[in-house]
């Protein structure tokens, strides 16, 4: 998914309601600002988060939102459900109407796996964040109703082929930390892909929890359903 990307002259057209010609003059006269910059040229690529004046005043103003929600077993990541609580209805006091319908979930999780849950409005950074070329991981703790072995280490490091898509999944790391609990690091995200992992030794997940998408880590300050704006720093360091 990426942001739509447009020629400055095309944008302000739309916006003024005016022809192209009309536009190269509106340059000439020194009269559109493109971020705080006079636009020169009509060829300028501009997108939705471009802020655009013109004679003092403001054409375009989106403002790109990032944040960090603490989901709770039993909510689903989507805009609308007919049956459960959203992620979205979690965030209604904290953020307006028109924020929560510009946004949309970066990394899904089911209904009974908790953690961490990205929103944004910011398809370039989003994309950045699922494409599978970039192999952001994501780092999740495991509880299992039964104890593992390292048998269980190796075939997440080797990969496991699934039938019904016809694919081997990408290298896991798997690190045991109790006889029954364990941390898994993915760079990618096949449905239900953990669980069906360790259903290859049918050992059902009773628990699972992401903590961790790349660098950022779930704020352990925030309790399940909470959520807050991401730092400028955490919306970078998101990249590693």
């Amino acid at each position: 998914m990426a942001i739509n990307t447009t020629r400055l002259d095309r944008l302000i057209s739309e916006l003024c309601q005016v022809n192209r010609k009309k536009v190269r003059l509106l340059l000439a006269q020194n009269r559109i600002y493109v971020d705080g910059t006079l636009a020169k040229d009509t060829a300028q690529i501009v997108d939705k988060f471009s802020h655009i004046v013109m004679d003092e005043k403001v054409l375009q103003a989106n403002h790109a939102h990032y944040i960090m929600l603490h989901k709770p077993v039993g909510v689903v990541c989507a805009t609308k459900d007919d049956k459960h609580r959203t992620v979205i209805d979690l965030l209604v006091e904290q953020f307006d109407r028109e924020t929560r319908n510009s946004l949309h979930i970066v990394g899904r999780l089911d209904l009974n796996t908790s953690g961490l849950v990205l929103l944004t409005n910011d398809s370039r950074w989003s994309e950045r964040l699922t494409s599978p070329e970039h192999k952001v991981s994501k780092k999740y703790l495991v509880t299992l109703a039964n104890p593992m072995t390292n048998a269980y280490v190796l075939a997440f490091a080797e990969g496991m082929y699934f039938d019904y898509e016809k694919i081997t999944t990408q290298p896991a790391i798997l690190n045991i930390i109790s006889p029954c609990e364990a941390e898994v690091v993915l760079t990618e995200g096949r449905y239900h892909q953990i669980k069906r992992m360790f259903g290859r030794f049918r050992n059902p997940v009773v628990a699972l929890h992401r903590y961790a998408i790349g660098q950022l880590s779930l704020d352990s300050s925030l309790s399940a359903g909470e959520s807050r704006v991401l730092k400028a720093s955490e919306v970078m360091s998101i990249n590693g």
